[in-house]
């Protein structure tokens, strides 16, 4: 078991707790930048790591009555058809662009989250058959992204159902947690086949991710929504400022103009 792989889990599990996500939006970076590994091997093995983080976030935040069972429900199934389209898109981009599409991704997310209190939305939760249409079009859109950008799709989710269907913080980074689980696994059955999974370093982060997610989720309860939305939102922009600048190195380049010049001769 790699040390550094063990403590991007650790930071991946409690953030990814504290806020309910998966803890992508920081295993990406801190994998790119410490333990080397390409844009898409890291989306690839995050991933798998969402899987972990899901479950341990989701039955911890269940205990204290924050989960919203059918919501996740009606957000499953879309959101696994669309995790194995977004994987399938991450395949074929060059690194840059995905890095590009991550941190302006990240961006929008966290500023409608600064902007919340200034949003119209709901204040009574949605019921019946008027909240089934916001979460299945959450869950196309939570899947695509998890399966595209190797996220659990919380940066979507939670969101949404803060904004839109009315359900509480807590309770909405709870019910986040339980549905990116489908979507995540699809994802990295799709990556996998692909040969981005950086199995070595799976077990490290796997132990990781449990203990964070695990002890946060306990944590983030008792903690005052406002500063929840402020953390989650300054996180998410510190990572997208090392991603919306990514330009192609100069292989990239050249493996671009080599068709090019093919064709002139």
């Amino acid at each position: 078991m790699k040390l550094s792989s063990l403590w991007i889990g650790l930071a991946s599990g409690a953030f990814g707790g504290l806020v309910g996500l998966g803890g992508g939006v920081i295993a990406v970076p801190l994998m790119v930048s410490f333990l080397k590994l390409s844009q898409h091997k890291a989306v690839a093995t995050s991933l798998v790591m969402v899987v972990f983080t899901g479950l341990t976030g989701a039955l911890t935040y269940a205990t204290q009555g924050s989960v919203d069972w059918l919501a996740a429900l009606l957000i499953f199934p879309t959101a696994m058809i669309t995790a194995n389209l977004g994987a399938r898109y991450a395949n074929a981009l060059p690194e840059w662009r995905l890095k590009r599409v991550f941190g302006w991704y990240l961006v929008v997310i966290a500023l409608s989250l600064i902007l919340k209190p200034y949003i119209p939305h709901v204040e009574e939760p949605l019921q019946g058959w008027v909240r089934v249409i916001p979460l299945v079009l959450t869950g196309m859109a939570a899947g695509f992204a998890s399966g595209l950008m190797g996220v659990g799709g919380g940066t979507i989710i939670v969101p949404i159902m803060v904004l839109l269907v009315g359900l509480e913080q807590h309770t909405a980074q709870g019910t986040s947690l339980l549905a990116m689980v489908p979507s995540a696994i699809v994802g990295s059955i799709t990556h996998y086949r692909y040969g981005n999974v950086d199995q070595p370093t799976l077990p490290g982060l796997i132990a990781g991710i449990l203990i964070g997610a695990f002890v946060s989720s306990l944590i983030a309860n008792h903690l005052p929504e406002f500063w929840l939305r402020m953390v989650f939102a300054a996180v998410l922009i510190w990572t997208a400022t090392r991603y919306v600048g990514a330009r192609p190195k100069k292989a990239e380049k050249l493996e671009a103009m080599a068709p090019e010049g093919k064709d002139k001769l």
